[in-house]
């Protein structure tokens, strides 16, 4: 009898440990899976944003078409995006993209009629659309791998993703000047310059 219930407590403790490491399991699944997801959401945006660079630089070029190296330098940032692999890589194209948005857009700063255009308004206006979406969607896929990450290193689910090959994923990081909105607002103008100091008396 003794023999029996001893059997019955091993069986029990057996089942125990492999429902505990099944559930471990599945748990990193659903985070990888999750993560997944939640990427799928950056790179649908960073697609879209890619895809307006073109008719950004094309209708900035009709007014100054004598900067080259700017739109050389934006073109090369819009391929550097559309060949990187992985999240850091993504990330870090990004962040050059927009650095040199930023400079396509302080050109244009420099054409009036430029920046009262109506189909440069509208791209500006998709642009910025579409930053605010990255930015909300680089904020839930960070989570996401962060919980993910947070399970692959803790015991017991850690001993659960070196058996099975789970590997920890990467955060889609924006380094500080380019979380700066990369928007020039055209709706008003420029300051104007303040008077000169009348000139004292007896100069």
């Amino acid at each position: 009898m003794a023999v029996v219930i001893v059997v019955i407590v091993l069986v029990v403790i057996v089942l125990a440990f492999g429902l505990m490491m099944l559930g471990i399991y599945n748990g990193l699944v659903s985070g990888r899976l999750r993560v997944k997801e939640a990427w799928s959401g950056i790179d649908v945006q960073l697609k879209r944003r890619a895809s307006l660079i073109p008719n950004i630089v094309e209708t900035v070029k009709g007014y100054a078409a004598h900067e080259k190296t700017t739109f050389e330098n934006v073109t090369a940032a819009r391929a550097q995006l559309q060949q990187a692999s992985g999240p850091a890589q993504a990330a870090e194209a990004n962040n050059m993209l927009t650095q040199t948005l930023r400079s396509l857009f302080a050109v244009a700063e420099n054409y009036p009629t430029l920046k009262a255009n109506e189909n440069f308004l509208q791209l500006q206006s998709e642009l910025s659309d579409i930053e605010e979406k990255i930015a909300y969607a680089r904020q839930f896929y960070n989570t996401n791998v962060l919980s993910y990450n947070t399970k692959t290193q803790q015991f017991p689910s850690a001993m659960v993703a070196n058996m099975f090959g789970f590997q920890a994923a990467e955060f889609f990081e924006a380094d500080e000047t380019a979380r700066q909105d990369v928007k020039v607002d055209f709706s008003t103008a420029p300051p104007a310059a303040p008077p000169a100091a009348p000139a004292a008396p007896g100069s």
